[in-house]
């Protein structure tokens, strides 16, 4: 008997070639910050913030009611036989221009109301004439010059930094133009009013140098600033006048600037109606960490202490 040679069945396996796993792919969705809208320096009057401005309104009661109380003792009337400008006022006529060209008081009723002057000040040791002076003017003129661009400016500042950080810096930059004329201060009285107008204009420029980025319109912001600074400084060429205090209150400010203005007021508005400082909420917090600079402000601070 044949053995039947059995044909062993192979089974057959369908062998696939292996398939990779699908990948995975994640597509990340980068979101962009929103850009910061650049708004002008000095926007329209329709466009700021309605903020408290009781600051600068003080100031420029005191400063007024100052130069009304300094007219009246000076009684140009009786004092010079009637020998005034603008007559008709009376009692609060002026100086004859020849005097005082910027429409004002003599120059020993400025020394009565607490003008600077060498022999008072280093002869008789007057110190309180420092915190006097700056809160006298030479003319009607220089008041009013001066009284303008206060509320210009120190208004700006106010509305976007608030009355506190103002107010600082209007009587410490006062202070230090009064220590700064004293030092070279002559034998005329002289008064010291510019030097807070002039410490406002330093910390403005120092605003708007720390948020260089956030405007559209810094060289014009800059010319405004210039043509403002040399119209009061031209002012301080007069009799009675004190540019040193001008200097000493500009570099005052400028520090000051640093040191104070590092977190504008921030409210949140519609985007329609954004202002200097206004922005969309979602930027906020980090603006506020990119101005606030502890750094600078220390420099400033140091720089504040030596002058």
């Amino acid at each position: 008997m044949e053995e039947a040679k059995a044909t062993p069945k192979l089974s057959q396996f369908e062998i696939n070639p292996a398939q990779e796993p699908p990948s995975l792919s994640f597509n990340l969705v980068q979101f962009d910050e929103p850009e910061l809208e650049k708004t002008p320096f000095f926007k329209p009057q329709a466009r700021r913030r309605r903020g408290d401005t009781w600051i600068i309104s003080v100031f420029v009661i005191i400063h007024i009611g100052t130069f009304f109380a300094t007219m009246f003792v000076n009684d140009c009337w009786r004092n010079s036989h009637r020998d005034c400008s603008l007559k008709t006022f009376g009692r609060l006529s002026f100086q004859p221009l020849s005097e005082n060209p910027l429409l004002g008081p003599s120059a020993s009723t400025l020394d009565e109301m607490g003008a600077l002057r060498q022999t008072l000040l280093r002869d008789n040791h007057q110190i309180w004439r420092l915190f006097t002076c700056p809160w006298l003017h030479a003319g009607v003129i220089h008041l009013v010059i001066n009284l303008g661009c206060i509320i210009f400016v120190g208004i700006y500042l106010e509305q976007e930094f608030g009355p506190l950080r103002t107010g600082t810096i209007y009587i410490l930059s006062a202070f230090v133009g009064s220590l700064v004329s004293a030092l070279f201060i002559r034998n005329i009285p002289a008064v010291g009013s510019s030097g807070a107008l002039f410490g406002l204009l330093g910390a403005m420029l120092s605003g708007l140098i720390r948020n260089w980025n956030l405007y559209n319109d810094k060289f014009a912001a800059i010319t405004l600033l210039f043509f403002i600074s040399m119209i009061n400084f031209a002012i301080g060429l007069l009799p009675y006048v004190d540019n040193f205090s001008s200097i000493g209150g500009f570099i005052s400010g400028f520090l000051l600037g640093f040191i104070l203005l590092f977190t504008p007021q921030i409210s949140r508005v519609p985007h329609n109606k954004a202002g200097l400082y206004e922005y969309e909420v979602k930027t906020s917090d980090k603006l506020k960490q990119k101005l606030d600079r502890p750094i600078l402000r220390s420099v400033s601070l140091l720089l504040f202490g030596l002058v």
